[in-house]
């Protein structure tokens, strides 16, 4: 069997040497960026975090080289500080992002683009996001995420990983193969965002470290285009890339150690979308299967409305979950479970070239999140983008668990 590696090393072995003329004068060098400051404010101080002020700087750089109609090179890099020690303080430039901290320089892209006919492959570190929804993703498996600094504003990281995709006419393969795991970050057990129970007071918790999983991660979709209507079906299998955790208490210190496991998963689903006169409807399911000893089975579906009127964009719907297998542990950081059973809504205003607003929401049975933004350009290259986030909700509900975490942001951009 030809892994995607591989099919990428024949499809460049197949371009003709007399297209050498043309791949010169088709060589193209684009490169974009920006360097942003970006400070959040919270009113309260939260029980394991006292503090109240966080402020980040961030410099991106994206670029691509295509030294020929059918060959691209794409590269991303970051660099960024905090005051908050969110970020490391070392100088060692990071491409795997294991670490729990966030890298103080890190290659965010770095890959190889071969496209050819009907097939596109791409080899390297790169960003792949599959389904057909906006506010929660059941299948988006490979698009693991960055939660350090937040549960409800979170950022998607690259994975190194081989794609193969396949378009004819209405129909698109996707193949996708993963050689090492790349898991989402979580937050830091001293700060805000790690939600500590009230009958934890007292006791610390110390970061023992991850036992990462050592195979390969794969996965198929095939997208399908009708007249009036889309769906796609997806395979996955591979783990789990949010942690379960195994804690071992020493009574002597009162210190409890966290050991980050990540359970073996294979995923069934699909998605839809049907385009009406006056409304889109979408749809997102996925079954979550395990043969990890202890580890949950469960189904997460959303079922969502579009609809654009003028300047105004509106998106609303449910999320919803069904456990098949209960875990033996409840020690698991889930965000994405956590937002289930959740009527979700967003609202946009393109209010004029230089203007847009924002509306984002979330309501459980106990708990409810909703936040406010606010952008405008100023010239060619500044923006700013202000925000307030909303979370109440009871101490046992998801969401109620950062009832302490509201905030205020200001983002100022600079792109070049």
């Amino acid at each position: 069997m030809i892994g995607p590696g591989a099919l990428l090393v024949l499809l460049l072995a197949q371009q003709p040497l007399s297209d050498a003329n043309n791949a010169q004068s088709a060589v193209r060098f684009d490169q974009r960026g920006f360097i942003e400051n970006r400070t959040v404010v919270y009113p309260q101080t939260a029980s394991n975090d006292s503090g109240r002020v966080v402020d980040e700087l961030l410099f991106r750089e994206e670029a691509s080289y295509k030294l020929a109609p059918w060959f691209t090179v794409n590269g991303s890099f970051d660099a960024r500080t905090d005051s908050h020690r969110q970020t490391a303080r070392d100088g060692v430039v990071d491409a795997d992002d294991r670490s729990i901290q966030r890298p103080a320089f890190s290659v965010r892209r770095l890959s190889a683009t071969v496209h050819r006919g009907k097939v596109t492959a791409e080899i390297g570190r790169q960003l792949i996001r599959w389904g057909k929804t906006d506010i929660l993703n059941p299948t988006d498996r490979f698009a693991p995420k960055d939660y350090l600094s937040s549960v409800v504003d979170t950022d998607f990281l690259g994975v190194s990983a081989a794609r193969v995709t396949y378009e004819s006419g209405g129909d698109t393969v996707d193949l996708v193969w993963q050689p090492w795991f790349t898991p989402s970050r979580t937050p830091l057990l001293n700060q805000r965002w790690t939600a500590l129970p009230p009958e934890a007071s007292g006791v610390s918790f110390i970061d023992a470290g991850a036992h990462y999983p050592g195979g390969s991660q794969y996965g198929a979709r095939w997208n399908h285009i009708g007249s009036g209507y889309e769906y796609s079906l997806c395979f996955f299998d591979g783990y789990q890339n949010l942690p379960s955790f195994d804690a071992l208490f020493t009574p002597v210190t009162a210190s409890v150690a966290l050991t980050r496991t990540y359970p073996d998963l294979r995923l069934y689903g699909g998605d839809a979308a049907v385009p009406l006169p006056w409304l889109t409807i979408k749809g997102e399911a996925a079954y979550f299967t395990s043969s990890t000893p202890g580890a949950e089975e469960y189904a997460l579906y959303v079922i969502q409305l579009e609809r654009q009127v003028k300047e105004w964009s509106f998106v609303g719907g449910y999320a919803g979950s069904v456990v098949t297998r209960d875990a033996a542990s409840p020690l698991q950081f889930a965000p994405d479970r956590g937002f289930a059973k959740s009527f979700v809504g967003r609202a946009g205003l393109t209010i004029d070239a230089n203007r847009s607003l924002a509306i984002e929401t979330a309501v459980r049975a106990e708990g409810s999140f909703v936040r406010f933004e606010y952008s405008q350009l100023f010239g060619q290259h500044w923006r700013a983008t202000g925000g307030i986030a909303w979370i109440r909700g009871d101490m046992t509900d998801f969401l109620g668990e950062y009832r302490r975490n509201s905030y205020g942001s200001l983002a100022i951009r600079y792109s070049f």
